[in-house]
């Protein structure tokens, strides 16, 4: 399970908007190898669920891989749109360490 809060959803919303691309169904969330910390969260845009995705919310959906959601369970996925701060945020229980910028974690 992951949650996005309000301001994440709205954001996300507003990126698939920008995209122009009316096929555009949701984001994707995988994990990869890599980054300072070992792992790091990649995003993209989806049009629709892979046949092993889990999928959460409704607008936009989120949709997380089973391998990726093993190191994400239980992620808030926020968004900060302050002037130091701007984008999305995630909040890994899972996470030992992360980076400054947030974009990459270790187990």
């Amino acid at each position: 399970m992951i949650t996005v809060t309000p301001a994440a959803a709205k954001h996300m919303r507003q990126l698939i908007d920008d995209n122009a691309d009316e096929a555009i169904k949701g984001i994707r969330i995988s994990v990869l190898a890599g980054g300072c910390n070992g792992f790091s969260y990649d995003l993209d845009f989806e049009d629709s669920p892979e046949l092993d995705d889990n999928v959460f919310g409704d607008a936009p959906r989120v949709f997380i891989d089973d391998a990726s959601l093993g190191y994400i369970k239980g992620l808030t996925l926020d968004f900060d749109g302050g002037l130091n701060g701007t984008g999305l945020k995630f909040d890994n229980p899972q996470a030992t360490n992360t980076c400054g910028c947030g974009s990459s974690f270790s187990l």
